[in-house]
């Protein structure tokens, strides 16, 4: 398994919403011709700049549940992501879809036990009676369900629908989650961008809507991509059309519309396939949002998910230290170039020795600066970056790789 790509899954969904952000449904202009789609906040929830919104929300909901190792296809996994959805709903979101909102407005406050057959219920009545609950909002969240069960489309198939169905009853909904989970796993392991590998375990129109998306531009559907069809044919335009991770994020958002859910859904894709180390480190500094996490927790969640919730024989990366490297140096000297820069290995890394981490080697949770503590950290290993606002910077440097 490719770690990065894994951990891609994650940072490029969660880069591609922050990315859209500030031009949802018209927020703000689209970019023009030469100019790049930036991480400025407002949208229709008046976020920070580099927040996520309810897509990456509501997708860490599932994967931590995922990182714990459950199999999504069980009621039991099924009711405590119905919990998570419930307690994000809880908490009063910036922004969420309709048809979430309608589906969870009527259980806020209901028990665990058969939390997940209430969300189904509460959906099948919603769309008994309006016909219309094929919205994007399961797909913009159901890349965590293709890391839980990499390798196994079985178990794909069966989960993508199973997580899709708790709010969202039309079948085109959990075929359309269904297909993007089987492409990610396909990236995942090969690196390769194929959506039409899962064209065997959903209906037979959704060829024709795949060609489509490839012989159009993503504002093509831009009118419509609420809608969970258009959706994906606008991020999978993106995708085909983008040619990179950063221009195909760039391409999904300036395809207008819903762009933060199209381009977080085209994200996951591309991270899939490109990696969480081709998510440029100024988006990983930003990105932060509910609940309370960074570019490093999902960085956590994601590794953890495609690992059936088990970390290394070290413990990473969930430990709070790693003793994988015994006996290193614990002596620094400066940069010849740079007195600030501190040069040394794994084992000068100590509480107060620096402001900020860059590190070729994996480390534990508490062996490098956190969020909130004016310091940063890289993880080469992983792909996982975190910065915060800080005055004085230092580097520290092990000397070996780990195996």
């Amino acid at each position: 398994m490719n770690l990065d790509r894994a951990v891609g899954v994650l940072l490029g969904a969660a880069a591609g919403d922050a990315l859209g952000v500030p031009y949802e449904y018209g927020s703000r202009p689209l970019p023009g011709p030469g100019e790049q789609a930036h991480m400025l906040g407002g949208g229709l929830g008046g976020y920070a700049p580099g927040q996520w919104s309810d897509d990456t929300e509501m997708a860490c909901v599932i994967a931590e549940v995922a990182a714990a190792g459950a199999d999504l296809r069980d009621e039991a996994a099924l009711d405590r992501v119905a919990v998570g959805f419930l307690r994000w709903y809880a908490d009063g979101p910036a922004d969420i879809g309709m048809q979430t909102s309608a589906v969870l407005g009527p259980l806020h406050g209901t028990d665990e036990a058969g939390a997940a057959a209430r969300m189904r219920a509460r959906a099948a009545e919603l769309h008994a009676r309006t016909g219309r609950t094929a919205g994007n909002g399961s797909l913009m969240r159901t890349a965590p369900v293709a890391l839980a069960h990499l390798g196994d489309p079985d178990a794909i198939a069966a989960a993508a629908h199973a997580v899709s169905g708790l709010t969202h009853h039309d079948p085109q909904a959990g075929e359309a989650c269904v297909l993007w989970c089987l492409a990610i796993d396909h990236a995942v392991r090969t690196g390769e961008l194929d959506v039409r590998v899962g064209l065997g375990r959903v209906g037979p129109g959704w060829s024709a809507l795949l060609d489509e998306a490839e012989c159009a531009t993503p504002d093509r559907f831009a009118a419509s991509n609420g809608w969970v069809v258009a959706a994906l044919q606008g991020a999978w335009s993106a995708v085909v059309h983008g040619g990179g991770l950063q221009t195909g994020l760039q391409a999904a958002v300036r395809g207008g519309g819903d762009t933060d859910t199209v381009a977080a859904i085209a994200g996951a894709l591309l991270g899939a396939a490109y990696g969480g180390s081709a998510v440029p480190g100024r988006w990983r500094r930003m990105l932060h949002g509910w609940p309370g996490l960074r570019s490093r927790d999902l960085t956590r969640l994601a590794i953890l998910a495609a690992q059936r919730g088990r970390p290394d024989r070290d413990g990473w990366p969930s430990a709070p230290t790693l003793d994988t490297y015994p006996g290193s140096s614990r002596r620094v000297v400066p940069h010849p170039d740079d007195p600030g820069v501190l040069l040394g290995a794994v084992g000068a890394l100590r509480p107060g020795v620096a402001d900020a981490v860059v590190s070729l080697c994996r480390l534990g949770a508490e062996e490098a600066p956190r969020a909130g503590s004016r310091r940063a950290t890289t993880s080469r290993c992983g792909s996982s970056t975190e910065r915060t606002r800080t005055s004085t910077w230092r580097a520290c440097w092990p000397t070996r790789r780990p195996s």
